[in-house]
Formats: structure tokens, sequence, C-alpha cells
């Protein structure tokens, strides 16, 4: 597949000022004004993140609220129900915030919905269970903004909530006692991208603040802060860069029991970066909640120790190969499928279905379609009597926008920009096909349809250095609003030695002008004939270490190769 190449540009005015401010490779003070870091004070905060720069939580509205209601909570004895959401963002809230009000109030326990008897967010089942089981108080995490009627009947039952959540709210909000969340219009909180793991924190901050406990009592959770930070997607900037910052440090130096063991069963033996989390350590989080209960999550977590959160993490990782088994097995089927429809080519989306699908897998497989069709991707399979399924988006289509028009075919439908997931029934299919291409057709540009790569700067060979690299690993933690940076070198042109590793990737060995690089380009191997002709090329490629033989040296990991072009 062919990807348009985007370079992002600066102003070199700003650049020079900046470059003559911090004395550093004009490189990185390029970088630094792309992510609208523009003078020495704000590169100083980037490059040195301090607990201190964290925002005081009593800024965030209801914070004063749900403090004084838990404190209250604590000297009449009441029961206190954690309440998250079944995904890493969800399960790390619930496990952080259980341990620290369990510690100071036994009368608490945690509750994570079934993903398939109960649906995300706040449940009937679990209004049902707070209410039979004589709880007073729900702390909710990662859910709750938008359950205005289930909080409204647990509110009936005389049950308090305090929402802690990221999502965005409604015009109307549930009748809950407190509502954290920075995204309400009215609130004034400065930072507004916390994940749900990250509100969480603040109230537990809050708490530790007026009950005069020690920052331990709350910093002893920031590795499960920044594993939701890296799942959930948040902006890598502001308050979160601070807290992603730390969550690494403390995961690379003493990590919790739970993410020791995943790291332990995953094999990890250097260091973890951002990537690791959303690659390694996430997708057997999530597989809980996938595959069966998402609760082992949360006990995974709560073990005092590696060798008994070991036991945890083994069916976890149970959960995770039978997850890739079931997605791998279910890609399969459904390219498949599109091969054997004549009309596929012509289409500008792509909606499968088949009732036999795990539907726990189905997002997963909506990105691997994406991989192959580059399009807006519906995946459909069957729950009990009706059709669930989910979707997902190319970069800048508005996908909820689409689903909406179709809306008269659904049940039920909810997500945002890029992820959604719908309920239908079964005979409804063939129309909600039709009218979810329809829509997309109606609403998609023709650039939209081809994958893009964001590239940060053009560099030369003679530029790419260990020093240059070193500061660039500086810049981490990396994820959106602070990608790792993306370089194009052009005219570049193979030594001879550029081969096919393993069937499905490239091991490059490239020059320019007098300089040589070598790297490695993984799933690259259908780029190889242009590799190994004597041409000029253009590559795009990240700075990574390869390790080999006790020695570490500077490499490209290789995103895209394109003949060499004069624009």
């Amino acid at each position: 597949m062919i990807k348009r190449w985007k370079i992002a540009t600066a102003s070199e005015q700003e650049v020079a000022a900046l470059h003559k401010e911090l004395q550093v490779h004009p490189m990185i003070s390029r970088l630094l004004v792309q992510r609208g870091i523009k003078d020495f004070e704000t590169a100083r905060l980037f490059f040195r993140p301090d607990p201190s720069h964290l925002h005081d939580p009593f800024l965030m509205k209801d914070m004063d609220k749900a403090v004084l209601r838990i404190l209250q909570a604590f000297e009449r004895k009441e029961k206190i129900l954690v309440y998250g959401d079944y995904d890493v963002d969800g399960t790390t809230a619930v496990a952080s915030m259980f341990q620290f009000i369990r510690q100071l109030h036994p009368q608490a326990e945690f509750y994570i919905p079934h993903r398939y008897r109960e649906g995300y967010g706040i449940s009937q089942a679990g209004i049902d269970y707070a209410a039979n089981n004589a709880f007073k108080l729900v702390i909710s995490l990662d859910c709750g903004i938008k359950s205005v009627d289930l909080i409204t009947q647990a509110a009936e039952k005389g049950i308090d909530f305090i929402v802690c959540d990221h999502h965005l709210p409604d015009e109307q909000l549930p009748p809950a006692f407190a509502i954290l969340n920075p995204k309400q219009k009215d609130c004034p909180y400065p930072f507004k991208e916390l994940c749900g793991c990250g509100v969480g924190f603040k109230l537990m901050m809050a708490l530790a603040g007026r009950l005069g406990l020690s920052s331990e009592s709350y910093w002893r959770y920031i590795d499960l802060v920044v594993t939701a930070i890296a799942a959930d997607i948040v902006p890598v900037s502001g308050e979160n860069r601070v807290l992603a910052y730390f969550g690494l440090k403390k995961i690379n130096e003493n990590p919790s029991p739970g993410i020791q063991a995943l790291m332990n069963l995953a094999a990890v033996q250097q260091k973890i970066h951002s990537q690791n989390l959303v690659f390694v350590i996430a997708p057997r989080i999530n597989a809980a909640g996938r595959m069966d209960d998402a609760q082992t999550a949360v006990q995974l977590f709560l073990q005092p120790d590696v060798e008994t959160a070991m036991e945890f993490a083994r069916q976890l990782q149970v959960n995770n190969d039978e997850r890739k088994e079931a997605d791998s097995q279910i890609t399969i089927e459904a390219l498949e499928q599109l091969k054997q429809d004549p009309d596929n080519h012509l289409k500008k989306s792509t909606l499968v279905y088949k009732d036999t699908w795990h539907k726990g897998v189905v997002g997963i497989v909506a990105s691997r379609l994406i991989e192959t069709y580059y399009r807006p991707t519906i995946v459909l399979t069957k729950s009990g009597d009706y059709v669930a399924g989910s979707a997902r988006s190319v970069a800048g289509f508005n996908l909820y926008e689409a689903i909406h028009a179709c809306r008269e075919w659904l049940l039920g439908y909810g997500g945002h920009f890029a992820a959604a997931g719908m309920t239908l029934l079964p005979e409804n299919i063939p129309a909600f096909a039709q009218a979810f291409e329809n829509a997309v057709a109606a609403r998609i540009q023709p650039e939209q349809l081809t994958p893009e790569i964001q590239i940060d700067a053009e560099i030369n060979f003679s530029e790419v250095n260990t020093s240059l690299y070193r500061i660039l690993q500086q810049m981490e933690p990396f994820g959106p609003e602070n990608m790792r940076p993306v370089f194009v070198a052009r005219k570049v042109k193979n030594t001879g030695y550029s081969k096919m590793v393993k069937e499905q990737h490239i091991r490059f060995a490239l020059r320019q002008n007098n300089n040589t690089l070598n790297g490695i380009g993984f799933h690259l191997k259908h780029l190889f004939p242009m590799v190994d002709s004597n041409d000029w090329l253009d590559v795009v490629f990240t700075l990574d270490e390869n390790e080999y033989n006790g020695q570490v040296n500077l490499q490209l990991r290789v995103l895209d190769v394109q003949p060499h072009s004069e624009s």
C-alpha cells in the first residue's frame, strides 16, 4: 500500500530564536517548536518534569465535595464500592483507588462489570449489587458520565455516586453526588486530557492532602497510571507528561508486583518505554476483559509480591494467547469474505459479519483489516439475539458521524471520532451495510483512503549521531502530541548489502554521500525490489539502538521507502 508522506513545518524564525537560547542541535530546536515549545522556560519544564508541576487537585470542579463525602463515609463506617470499566484504564484505576481506600477504610470492595453479561460502564447488575449489599457510596472510575438513568436509580435507592471520568459529557449530567471530569464545561481544572486512572489519581492526591498523608500513599500507584496513559492513547503533554515520566521511572526502577509479573512473563529485558506498555503490557491486561473476566486484572495489581502476582499474570497470559489466536483466525476469515465480494474494490468502507466470531476481538480485527484495506471498517458478530460490532476509522475521518447517519438501522451505538460500537437486529445487517457505505462515500475525501506518515523533518545522514540520539531520548515519554520523531533522508542508495531477513523484513545498509547507516524495516518485504535496485531512494525512519554481541550501535528503524523525488 503506497503511503502519503506529510512533512511538518515550523517557523524558521522561531527555530532560530530557540536554537540561540538553548544552544542545542538545530534539529532539536525544530522538533521542540513543532511541539509548541518556543522558549527556555517551556523547554526546561519539558525536559525536566517534576512532581511540583502537577496541578492542585482541588482546582477540579466538585473535588472538595468528593473528598468530604468520602471522609463522611469513613466516619460513618459506610460501605464503599469502587467501580470501574473492564479495560486497562478502568482496571488500573480500580486497583489503585481500591488499595488506597482499603488502607484507610476496611469496608470497601471493588466491582468490574462483565463485558458480555453487563456491557460497558455502569450496569443494572452493578446497581443491584450495590443496593443488595448495602453500599452507600460508589466511586466510579473511567465510566459514569453518561449513565444518567442508572445513577438516578441508585440515588433513589440511597446510594451516592462520585463519578471520576474523562469521557466527553453530554448536555445532561447524571445526578451524582460529585462529578470529577476536567472536560465538564464549567470545570476550571487547567489540564483537560487526564485518563480515567489519572482522574482517580487526583482524587487520591486530594484525599491524602486533606488527611495529612505522605505523597507515597498515592505515588506508589504511579506505574499503574502510566500504563493507563499509554493504553488509553491520551496526549502525553502537560500533566500527563509528568505522570508518564515518573510512572516509567518507577516501572524501570521499582515496579509494583503486578507489573513485574507481566514483565517476567513477557520476558522483557531492556528498559521499558511507552511503546512496551502499549504493545506488551496493555494487551495482556486487556485480554482479561476481552476473553473472560477483567477482575483477574485487578487481582493481579492487588497482590503483595511477585510470586502471588505470577498466578494471575499466567491467567492473563492464557487469555492473551486465546485472544491472539481468535483475532488471527477471524482476520483470515474476514479477509477471505472480502476477497469473495466482487464489488469489494469499488467500496469506500468495509463491513464483515459472521455469527460465530468472538465479540471480544472484533475491534482488533477491524484494525487489522484496515492494514490491508485502508478505509473505515466495521466487524459484526452475534451477541445473544442481537448483532454487535466494533468500528475503526482511518486518519482524519469522523467515524461516529457516519454511524450516526445510519442510526435508523441500529438499536444502539456509541463511540467517538476514531472508534465506535453498535448493536442491531440480524435482519438489518444488509440495510445497515449499504447505509454505512453511502454515509462514508458521501463524506470521505480521496486522500483519506491512503495511509499517511507524519514526518517531523528532513535530515542528512551526516547529522545522525549518538549525541543527537541521546537528546531525542530525553524527549521521552512519547505518545500523542509528542510522538517519537520521524525523519526523511533524501537521495540515498543501497550499498549492496541490504537483504531480506526471516522472509518478512529488510536489513538495510544505506549510503548518502560518504555516510553509511544500517537499519531494520519490519514487514517491508514488498519494498525489497525497489531497495535492491541501484536507484536513488528517499527513506523515512525513526532512530533506534541495536544491541548485538554486547555492542550497541545506532540504527534506522525504517518505516517506508519511495523512489527519490526532488519535490
